[in-house]
């Protein structure tokens, strides 16, 4: 019966709503958090507040490392630039939002040329955005608030560090037979969204492998979750930087610059390395990365 309900819903909205309606969405959306970011930051902001140190190069390569990877797989920007912050030295908190922020430029951008493309299943759309904005804004809410940085930490590395093995996992095993069936779509959503507004990344790996695996074709699962994933992104953001300020600014344009000098090698190495051989340099490099920081954290 609920289930049945809820179908009727998502119809409803989809017939109502549009793909252009969404693109214009996406796009106010982003000019939205600017002009906040702007009013906020600017007025109180020094001119030693710009000044940028050796480390703005660390963020800059770790953008460039994740957008390659996101670029060439479809998922683990998120993974992979929050465990090469954590290996850095950065809280949870700090990690998780300035990878949330920089992806809301990422993922809009990605969002709005899957759209174009026709890479996009509206049905499939808003059985993710929903749960997954809604877990996502808890999980960015018990970081900002509750959750203590130093505390979680460790979790926080061992989560990244089960996620790499999992994407590692991905490169041994069999090609599933598709299955048209994505009636979990919304637990995965949830499930998804919590996890990646907590750990920093998590999205693509828990919602866009298991959709493939189960459900349409490659090419619309990962149009449509990225997609999804910028509205995510999105509202996770905007609660952490709440919280935490705009003290990251140094990092997310970093990301961001990185990712935008990555992003037009992300095809080419599609092109010339073959899956297989991604998911295990990904897995790896996140492993690696989360295992150093977890025994750090122990030492």
């Amino acid at each position: 019966m609920i289930q049945s309900v809820r179908a009727k819903v998502i119809n409803f909205t989809a017939n109502r709503i549009t793909a252009r309606h969404i693109s214009i969405g996406m796009v106010f959306l982003k000019l939205v958090l600017v002009a906040i970011v702007l009013v906020k930051y600017l007025p109180t902001a020094s001119v030693s507040d710009w000044h940028v140190d050796s480390t703005f190069f660390w963020f800059v390569l770790a953008g460039f490392i994740a957008q390659i990877v996101d670029g060439a797989l479809g998922m683990a920007y998120g993974a992979t630039s929050s465990a090469v912050l954590l290996g850095y030295g950065l809280s949870p908190k700090l990690a998780s939002a300035a990878v949330h922020s920089a992806e809301v430029f990422t993922t809009g951008v990605s969002g709005l040329s899957h759209i174009k493309l026709g890479n996009f299943d509206k049905p499939l759309f808003f059985k993710l955005i929903v749960p997954g904005v809604l877990s996502a804004s808890l999980g960015a809410f018990l970081l900002g608030t509750v959750l203590d940085g130093g505390y979680i930490r460790p979790f926080i590395n061992a989560y990244l560090l089960i996620l790499g093995a999992i994407i590692l996992l991905k490169s041994v095993r069999k090609k599933l037979e598709i299955k048209r069936n994505v009636k979990h779509a919304p637990i995965l959503a949830a499930f998804g969204g919590f996890l990646d507004a907590i750990g920093g990344g998590g999205w693509g790996p828990i919602v866009t492998s298991n959709l493939i695996s189960k459900g349409n074709a490659p090419a619309k699962v990962i149009g449509t979750v990225n997609t999804a994933e910028f509205f995510v992104t999105y509202f996770s953001a905007g609660i952490l930087i709440y919280f935490t300020g705009i003290q990251s600014w140094q990092i997310i344009l970093g990301l961001i610059l990185g990712g935008s000098l990555a992003a037009p090698l992300g095809a080419y190495i599609t092109k010339k390395i073959p899956q297989k051989t991604l998911f295990v340099i990904v897995g790896l490099l996140i492993m690696i990365t989360s295992l150093y920081s977890l025994l750090n954290a122990f030492s």
